[in-house]
């Protein structure tokens, strides 16, 4: 036996085009499906979740930048953040700078 006549055996059927291309679009589908529900859809949560955090954030907040600087919220406008740092320290930032508000030790967690 030869190679053609083998691999030409081991093809598909002509004119099973069609039923073979379900097979490969399922796939592609769940594929798909999989990556969504896995990287896309929490990363949109967790976007629109801190969105959420920056625009409720007000004065007296304590907050904790992304670099990790500890303050309090003096005052806002809608780009940036003067946070007190320390006694008459107070410090401009980004308002996307913020990394989290924290809840202190009465108040409780919302």
């Amino acid at each position: 036996m030869l190679f053609p006549d083998l691999a030409y055996a081991a093809s598909a059927p002509p004119g099973g085009g069609a039923q073979s291309m379900l097979p490969t679009i399922i796939m592609v589908a769940s594929m798909f499906a999989i990556f969504y529900f896995l990287l896309l859809r929490p990363q949109q949560k967790q976007k629109q979740e801190r969105e959420r955090m920056l625009a409720a954030m007000k004065r007296g907040d304590r907050v904790v930048t992304t670099s990790g600087m500890h303050g309090t919220v003096t005052s806002l406008s809608e780009h940036t953040v003067v946070l007190r740092v320390a006694d008459q320290v107070k410090l401009e930032f980004d308002r996307s700078a913020i990394g989290r508000v924290v809840v202190g030790q009465g108040e409780k967690d919302a």
